[in-house]
């Protein structure tokens, strides 16, 4: 079957947070997406505009909002991290592919969702919370950590959804603290034991660094016998 393949304008391109950037594209006629998949654009080598590569980035807008919107962490020296940076800018077109992924969520089941995620692997979840909260009444906890409070992004969109949906619940961490900060200090996993003890039913997907989405499953069934077939990831380099 052939992949699918869009030219996409840019329409803005801008920074939400440390290394953080908020990209939006026009979206094409025609294209649908099942929220938490992905997609892939072709990144040009600086140097050299004839070499290219593909990159993927989740789509974290949701199939009823009118743009495609994608947010995207640094990575000095990286490919795709310096095309967005020092090339992309509102107006230039890009070419896409997709929609690819299986990271979607079994809305058939009425389980318990814990998202779990690091920086810019909120991306799936933002699409996620935005399309099915207004049609769900199971609890649904998201756990979102940084390195430090400036690494943070979305959380005024974030915590509206909080206000209008009492099933949904927001846990912020600190992997580093500071003076001002009076959440909660550490890695992601440290909040686990308070959202899945005694909470047998519930179904996990974990976005962010591999690291982290390789320990955060393996906690998910070894210490607390969650099955495998309940604990989804998808890491991100």
């Amino acid at each position: 079957m052939p992949i699918s393949s869009y030219l996409i304008t840019c329409t803005d391109n801008r920074v939400i947070a440390r290394d953080v950037y908020e990209i939006r594209f026009t979206k094409p006629e025609g294209f649908t997406f099942i929220p938490g998949q992905f997609v892939l654009f072709d990144v040009p080598l600086l140097e050299n505009l004839s070499d290219v590569q593909t990159r993927a980035y989740s789509i974290a807008s949701a199939p009823q909002e009118g743009d495609l919107l994608f947010v995207i962490k640094m990575k000095a020296g990286g490919r795709a991290s310096r095309w967005f940076v020092e090339s992309l800018k509102v107006g230039d077109t890009v070419r896409m592919q997709g929609p690819f992924g299986v990271f979607t969520l079994d809305r058939s089941v009425p389980n318990d969702w814990l998202f779990v995620c690091t920086s810019a692997g909120l991306a799936p979840f933002r699409s996620q919370l935005v399309a099915f909260l207004p049609q769900e009444a199971r609890r649904i906890d998201l756990i979102f950590g940084v390195h430090a409070e400036e690494d943070f992004f979305w959380l005024d969109e974030i915590r509206a959804l909080l206000k209008s949906h009492p099933n949904f619940r927001l846990h912020l961490t600190l992997s580093v603290s500071s003076s001002s900060w009076t959440g909660h200090v550490g890695h992601v996993q440290t909040l686990l034991p308070d959202l899945l003890k005694n909470r047998p039913g519930t179904k996990v997907y974990i976005c962010g660094n591999p690291e982290m989405t390789k320990e955060v499953k393996r906690m998910c069934i070894e210490e607390f016998a969650l099955p495998k077939a309940d604990v989804h990831m998808e890491g991100y380099i």
